[in-house]
């Protein structure tokens, strides 16, 4: 009996064996999933972006083996609403998670307070491991999570296997060993890494155990969400590394960072020993590979070393609403894909969540998480604020040749940036993108054909154009539920000092017009583009000790453009200004130009308005100070 039930069994398996050869395409094995996310990478640091500096042969190499995106966006400006994003295929907005965790806190200089956000991805969020991993993948999270800590971790939200994913946004070192004090004042380990031998390097060590992870689960699917610290601040590098570029000085403007163009080298070394390993196990004809960034490379001052990159020519970079600080570069490869193809089309962070689903067979009802919180709840295309509706669309049709409808792209950052940025929300439709900003309701659109230098809000042929996409992005944030900000009771705008000083900086400006901006970059970190002599700016200034003060301005004029009147007004008083050329832009001088008097303590505002414009532009202007007489 036992003989026959073996023969029986042998014959079972041949005939699934059979059949099995006879389905063909049925029986094809489900593919696996790599998603390398790096953080703060610029859009065009990368070679095959055009950086001349940076070396990354293989990246470069991934793109003439896949599809490079051109047009490709993180969903934030900022990490965590952007790996939200990911997880879920949800915008930020939708998510109340709008912000790095925690996310710096309101400051007396800032006009409006910041939402309360929620503080980790909520457990009931359905997320692309836990689906991936319903229907039979091993799933793994390597490097930074940064969504949550205790009980929000990568193994609560669908992955087998965590190393080093944890609430931290920045590595707790980027050298073995690896750890750091915790907030109750214990040396903590990052998860996975406790047994590292002194001096590792970060970057290497997480690609060893990516490695493990991928050879011990060849024989079946599996989802790799491998989130790089690098190359991220603080910035730390091999010093054999560091000394293979060039310490360029004095090339403001221009991507010249040593440290920096070394962790991109080592990064882009990991990049390749994952790659090599998936031919050499004879995976890579079935394994699909994504490789993005959480939001544009930092191009301000945030730390020694910085800025780290620069992202020319998009405009500024992390932090900023500007395409500087949202564009990110998109390589991907697998099946299907052809080699060395381009894609265009305008695409968010929000639609990998739908891609990877469609690739792996998978409709977006797949039904999931029975005895989580998630029970039950299976995502759909978002049209209200339900919470497992999701924002993206596939790109599977545009990875296989085809192409998607037309749709609008939307951001909303109701914060203040570390970097200086300053919140707003924005639409992208076609080529036009508009950025509505928070504080004062200004409106700026721009046709990316041509960049974002000029703003074309006031340009008359563009009034119907501003006022659609103004309202669709209205609409859009009232159908998610996004957060808005309320006036901070705090404000204070440029205080008097216990000197009597009261000094305004132009990030404070508030700005009217068409091209007048601030100008975040280091080098330069002014009011500037002042080409329009009807544009002008504004500063709210507090005086506590009235009197009789002394106005100090710091500005620079290229050649060719002084002669400029400038008429600095607070209320009825007014001094006048003919700007000389100081040599360059750049080329800032002091100059006293007048008295003020303040007769009560209160609050004022400052206008400063071109009366003429002979030159090209009127000047650029860091910063005005008004200086308490004695």
């Amino acid at each position: 009996m036992r003989v026959k039930s073996l023969s029986f069994l042998r014959f079972v398996l041949l005939l699934s064996a059979t059949l099995s050869l006879e389905l063909g395409a049925a029986a094809a094995p489900k593919p696996n999933f790599i998603f390398f996310l790096i953080d703060d990478l610029g859009r065009n640091d990368l070679g095959c972006y055009g950086s001349k500096f940076y070396r990354t042969p293989n990246l470069d190499r991934l793109a003439t083996q896949g599809m490079k995106f051109t047009d490709a966006y993180a969903a934030c400006p900022v990490c965590s609403p952007t790996r939200a994003s990911i997880m879920t295929g949800k915008y930020p907005a939708r998510l109340h998670l709008t912000d790095w965790l925690p996310g710096r806190g309101d400051l007396p200089a800032q006009r409006l307070a910041r939402p309360q956000i929620n503080q980790q991805l909520a457990l009931d969020e359905v997320t692309i491991a836990e689906l991936l991993k319903t229907a039979g993948y091993v799933t793994a999270h390597v490097g930074k999570w940064h969504l949550g800590g205790e009980g929000f971790e990568p193994q609560k939200q669908g992955f087998d296997i965590n190393i080093a994913g944890d609430h931290t946004g920045t590595p707790m070192s980027y050298f073995a060993p690896f750890g750091g004090k915790s907030k109750d004042g214990k040396q903590r380990a990052m998860r996975g890494l406790e047994d590292a031998k002194d001096g590792e390097y970060l970057t290497d060590r997480l690609t060893t155990e990516a490695e493990k992870i991928i050879t011990a689960n060849k024989d079946k699917p599996f989802f790799l969400y491998f989130a790089h610290y690098a190359v991220h601040t603080p910035l730390r590098a091999k010093a054999d590394t560091i000394a293979k570029y060039p310490q360029v000085a004095g090339k403001a403007g221009q991507q010249t960072n040593a440290i920096y163009a070394a962790m991109m080298e080592s990064m882009d070394e990991s990049i390749g020993r994952i790659l090599k390993q998936l031919d050499d196990l004879k995976l890579a004809d079935n394994t699909y590979v994504f490789f993005t960034s959480d939001n544009g490379g930092l191009a301000t001052l945030e730390g020694p070393s910085t800025p780290a990159t620069i992202n020319s020519p998009l405009r500024e970079g992390k932090g900023y609403l500007y395409e500087g600080g949202i564009r990110v570069p998109l390589l991907v490869r697998g099946p299907g894909i052809k080699p060395g193809s381009t894609a265009t089309t305008a695409m968010s962070s929000v639609d990998y969540f739908p891609t990877m689903l469609e690739l792996a067979g998978l409709p977006l009802g797949v039904p999931a998480l029975a005895g989580s919180a998630s029970a039950a709840k299976s995502p759909a295309p978002a049209e209200a604020g339900t919470p497992n509706l999701i924002d993206g669309v596939s790109l599977a049709p545009i990875l296989s040749g085809g192409t998607n409808a037309a749709r609008p792209l939307f951001w909303h950052y109701p914060h203040y940036s570390n970097q200086g940025g300053k919140p707003g929300g924005a639409i992208r439709e076609g080529d036009f993108k508009l950025i509505e900003f928070y504080e004062t309701g200004r409106v700026e659109l721009f046709d990316l054909k041509s960049g974002e230098n000029r703003n074309l809000a006031e340009d008359p042929m563009h009034t119907a154009r501003v006022k659609a996409m103004v309202g669709k992005l209205d609409t859009w944030r009232i159908k998610t539920g996004a957060q808005m900000m309320q006036p901070n009771p705090a404000y204070r705008p440029s205080p008097q000092a216990a000197d009597g000083t009261i000094t305004m900086l132009g990030k404070h400006a508030d700005v009217f017009g068409a091209m007048l901006r601030f100008e975040p970059l280091p080098h330069k970190n002014t009011l500037g583009f002042w080409v329009n002599p009807a544009d002008w700016a504004s500063w709210d200034f507090e005086v506590v000790k009235p009197g009789k003060f002394t106005m100090e301005i710091t500005y620079g004029c290229g050649n060719g453009s002084g002669g400029s009147e400038v008429e600095f007004a607070v209320g009825a008083q007014k001094l006048l200004f003919q700007v000389e050329q100081t040599g360059g832009f750049q080329a800032f001088v002091k100059r006293e130009i007048g008295e003020l008097t303040f007769d009560k303590a209160g609050r004022y505002t400052l206008t400063v308005k071109p009366k003429s414009k002979p030159g090209p532009a009127v000047m650029d202007l860091p910063q005005v100070v008004l200086k308490a007489g004695k």
